[in-house]
């Protein structure tokens, strides 16, 4: 039962993907993005011990709304990126030579993507958020080396296997499935600073 579903979304998924490639992302994405930020809610309501001064948080679904579209924007621009990379820094797996260009696409992704995704993160939450400048640029000293580095201990190893085995239609689920871990992450790292900053 579960192949037979999984197959017949693959259709469905690409169907989209060929004829409707932009709106195929932003809702794969919102959707990714979505789930991972009910879970990280989740999450922090089951495992809060509640106390006088700190009580369960409930669930918030102005922030989910929040993670949602921001995942729908990041769709189609990482999906543009996806193509740059595949453009600019080819690797012909099987080939001679395809480790190094391997290589030199996972440290593109992760010195000029990274950092630049991180930014439009705190940048675009904060201005959600309703921070006036000031208050963004604190949480952006708060938030982004913490998170670039964590980035880097991770993201390396999912990206060369995003690379060297998915097809380019499948780069940018694959990715938003394996960061369903990192904006949940990224959801609680940006609670945190939020419930620090009212302390």
């Amino acid at each position: 039962m579960a192949p037979r579903f999984l197959l017949n979304f693959a259709r469905f998924y690409n169907s989209n993907f060929d004829r409707r490639p932009i709106p195929t992302l932003i809702i794969t994405n919102g959707v990714l993005n979505t789930i991972a930020d009910a879970l990280a809610q989740t999450s922090t309501m089951l495992l809060h011990t509640p106390t006088p001064s700190s009580p369960t948080p409930s669930y918030d679904p102005e922030r989910t709304l929040r993670f949602a579209i921001y995942g729908m924007a990041m769709g189609p621009l990482i999906g543009r990126w996806m193509r740059v990379l595949e453009r600019s820094i080819p690797v012909k797996i099987g080939t001679q030579g395809a480790g190094l260009g391997l290589a030199k696409r996972v440290a593109a992704d992760q010195l000029i993507m990274a950092p630049f995704g991180l930014t439009l993160f705190i940048t675009s939450m904060g201005i959600m958020e309703g921070r006036d400048w000031q208050g963004i640029s604190d949480k952006f000293s708060d938030m982004y080396m913490p998170a670039l580095i964590a980035n880097w201990k991770v993201w390396p190893l999912i990206q060369t296997i995003n690379f060297k085995l998915m097809p380019i239609q499948y780069r940018v689920p694959f990715q938003s499935t394996c960061g369903i871990a990192w904006t949940l992450y990224l959801s609680l790292l940006n609670a945190k600073d939020d419930a620090s900053e009212k302390s």
